[in-house]
């Protein structure tokens, strides 16, 4: 997370974000999981070295003895995110001595609570972090060696470097999403209770919301008509080349090449934030959705008019996953979304008649949409059961003006 005051210079002046320090601090904030990666590392060898057995005793003792001190490392470490310290929330024992200082970590649920980090951040999280760096900096990088490829020529791989150097800036907002996200994490287990950290969260989405925003603008206005105007000008090069010859025929490749290059980048802008949200509000972004949904949807959303930018940004994202996963997961015949204004609130619904069984826990991205719904002081309750029907429902507070 960004310190308030950095926070409050990327609110004032969104397009500023890749000048600024924020990209680098989250990169130097991931790669420290590297520390994680060495003693993953390290017990694999042990597996191999001694036996499963006897590495997995030392690994629980390792990681008894450890969760202490590496829990005052990513607390250290939450400084290149946010410059307000995070808190160390552990008791002073009663006397000296380490009898009294282990009596009392374990009555502490804060020891617990860094135990449970500690295990999750050294088997899970550092691939997270170290594969995210990896692909923001290698993805890029291959599309862009694409007119450099003997198998392409260079007209064919304009495309794919104009691709790579699109992805740059956005894999930079990704990767600083994910750091900040972390840090929340780390944050709310390792130093709870932390006031302005949870009165800053709000900011911070909506930041992070505004960068987005810019970079959708960015991607709509000037990369994509510049590939639409590419894409034009190769079929009007193409119809005054001999039908058959060989310059018609690399030419024809690479006005394919381009438009499936515009093709991608038009998904990639509604993927990272929808026009049509912006300019026509909730109800016609959710039409939009639902209307590319394989499983047929009905909509019922009634509003009396715009709602605020955060809330409709938020709701949109519960439906558009909410449609993810009927899609993938659901094996439904029909889903249906409502949306009503109601005692202040927005109440927001989507459910379908798919085979049920929905668990936040299984990475069906249901946990991240709670944290979504949270930042805006919403509750999001799923019904689910086996065999079915599947139906979520979110209260966003929404009061009316007036």
């Amino acid at each position: 997370m960004l310190a308030p005051t950095a926070l409050a210079a990327v609110t004032r002046r969104p397009s500023a974000f890749l000048r600024s320090s924020w990209p680098w601090r989250s990169l130097a904030y991931l790669l420290c999981s590297a520390v994680h990666a060495v003693a993953a590392c390290v017990m694999i060898y042990a597996a191999y070295a001694l036996g499963v057995g006897v590495a997995t005793v030392a690994a629980l003792l390792a990681l008894t003895v450890l969760t202490v001190p590496a829990a005052a490392f990513e607390r250290w470490r939450l400084r290149l995110v946010d410059h307000a310290p995070a808190a160390d929330p552990h008791l002073r024992p009663p006397r000296p001595g380490p009898r009294a200082w282990l009596a009392t970590r374990l009555r502490e649920q804060a020891t617990w609570r860094e135990l449970g980090f500690t295990a999750v951040a050294a088997s899970v999280m550092w691939w997270m972090d170290l594969g995210l760096v990896s692909s923001a900096i290698w993805l890029p990088l291959l599309l862009m060696s694409g007119p450099f490829q003997p198998s392409l020529n260079p007209l064919e791989g304009l495309p794919l470097f104009a691709a790579g150097l699109l992805l740059f800036p956005l894999f930079a907002y990704m990767m600083a999403a994910w750091a900040g996200t972390r840090a929340l994490i780390a944050r709310a287990l390792l130093a709870p209770g932390d006031a302005e950290i949870i009165r800053s969260r709000a900011r911070l989405v909506d930041a992070f919301e505004a960068e987005r925003r810019r970079i959708e603008r960015d991607l709509h206005d000037g990369a994509q008509q510049r590939l639409v105007a590419l894409s034009m000008k190769l079929g009007l090069a193409r119809l005054d080349l001999p039908p058959g010859s060989p310059a018609e025929t690399q030419v024809a490749d690479a006005h394919e090449e381009a438009k499936r290059a515009l093709a991608e980048l038009r998904e990639l802008i509604r993927g990272v934030h929808p026009q049509v949200l912006t300019d026509r509000g909730l109800g016609a972004a959710v039409r939009d959705v639902a209307g590319r949904s394989p499983v047929p949807v009905d909509v019922d959303v009634s509003l009396p008019g715009r709602l605020p930018p955060p809330i409709e940004v938020a709701a949109y994202y519960v439906v558009s996953e909410a449609m993810t996963n009927i899609a993938r997961h659901s094996r439904a015949r029909r889903g249906f979304v409502r949306a009503r204004l109601h005692d202040g609130a927005l109440v927001l619904e989507v459910g379908d008649d798919g085979v049920g069984g929905a668990d936040p826990a299984a990475g069906s991205g249901l946990a991240g949409l709670a944290d979504r719904v949270a930042v805006t002081d919403g509750v999001m309750t799923l019904s689910s059961p086996p065999g079915g029907p599947t139906s979520l429902r979110v209260e966003i507070p929404c009061p009316l003006s007036g």
